[in-house]
């Protein structure tokens, strides 16, 4: 439990300088579903790995006193992309097509108080996406359990800090956002299908009426007197589009990237335009320390993954290595296959095309 506790208060520890994943959806012209993400951490290397949890597996979840918590079996198999630890699953797509992920919260979001007597129902924060992905087919089945468990923080407490909220999707599209706020869950139907971090979810929605000037159309020019006022370039029409790496600029960003995204003919090319769209939302590792404290790393963008919900695939790429890899579920027997995990990356680089002439 020691061991536990190090991971995560160093996990926590700079989550200030981390509060950045950003995710979008998409649907392709035949009706393919997609839900992308990324995920930024620029205090250390996450370690991330990819998990395959067969049906029937039981897990016991953590809590601020050790691997005491609620007992569960798998009632479908998935793939979770693990961060720090295999059984944190940050983001992750069962069988059944359902994808969960869970996006930082801090200070917003709160939880019930740790309390041994209710260990039977009570799971992890870091744990709830595994939760979620063993247990349920749909957006409704979610609905209609969440009630059932406790989620608490592993730091102890009510989590505050460091708190998480989630975003879970099924095949036919649909998609809510869950807050947990003083213990109580609160669901949100997302209709824009962006998702970031802190504030609430209800508040990014006001917030865009802030931007609702914007357009992908140039202004036409305008005569003021005897002088003739032209567009000075293209994109003068998305001109005040907020730029920086906050979670309300991001998901502003966000949300006008995917509203004037054309809709792609395949599965294929809307996976790609996923990974196109999330790659304006890269941010480097030195925006996030001063100079003489910056990491080791390529980038705070740890990795980038895209999930096709309608086809069950699992698509990522990493910081070291910008090849797309792909899971495709369907060729998973989650009957036998053993639980199993693996690193993102077999080594950490990338192999360069030499072009010969």
């Amino acid at each position: 439990m020691k061991k536990l506790f190090v991971i995560a208060c160093l996990f926590f520890a700079f989550y200030f300088k981390a509060d950045a994943c950003t995710g979008i959806s998409m649907f392709s012209a035949n009706g393919s579903y997609f839900q992308a993400r990324t995920i930024e951490w620029a205090g250390s290397n996450l370690n991330s790995v990819y998990v395959v949890v067969p049906r029937d597996f039981s897990q016991t979840s953590y809590t601020p006193k050790g691997k005491n918590g609620m007992t569960f079996k798998s009632r479908f198999g998935y793939v979770g992309l693990s961060v720090q630890e295999k059984e944190f699953v940050a983001e992750g797509l069962n069988e059944a097509g359902l994808s969960a992920g869970l996006f930082y919260y801090p200070n917003y979001g709160s939880y019930l108080l740790y309390d041994e007597k209710y260990n039977s129902t009570t799971i992890s924060d870091l744990q709830f996406v595994s939760w979620l992905l063993s247990q349920f087919a749909s957006v409704e089945e979610v609905k209609a359990n969440i009630n059932k468990v406790r989620v608490v923080s592993l730091m102890g407490g009510d989590g505050k800090e460091a708190a998480i909220h989630w975003r879970v999707g099924d095949s036919s599209g649909k998609q809510i956002v869950i807050e947990i706020e003083k213990g109580v869950p609160h669901i949100y139907d997302n209709p824009i299908g962006v998702i970031t971090n802190a504030p609430g979810f209800q508040w990014h929605l006001t917030n865009l009426s802030n931007y609702i000037n914007l357009t992908p159309v140039n202004p036409p020019a305008k005569e003021m007197y005897e002088f003739k006022v032209n567009p000075i370039g293209h994109g003068n029409g998305f001109l005040g589009l907020p730029g920086d790496f906050t979670p309300p600029s991001r998901f502003v960003r966000a949300a006008f990237f995917k509203a004037t995204a054309p809709t792609l003919a395949t599965p294929k090319e809307t996976m790609l335009q996923c990974f196109h769209i999330l790659n304006n939302f890269d941010i480097p590792i030195g925006m996030n320390f001063p100079e003489n404290e910056i990491p080791d790393m390529p980038s705070a963008t740890q990795w980038t993954s895209v999930i096709d919900l309608t086809n069950k695939e699992v698509y990522y790429k990493t910081f070291y290595n910008n090849a797309i890899r792909k899971i495709d579920l369907k060729e998973i027997d989650f009957a036998t296959v053993e639980y199993q995990y693996h690193a993102l990356d077999e080594k950490d680089s990338q192999e360069i095309e030499a072009l010969t002439f």
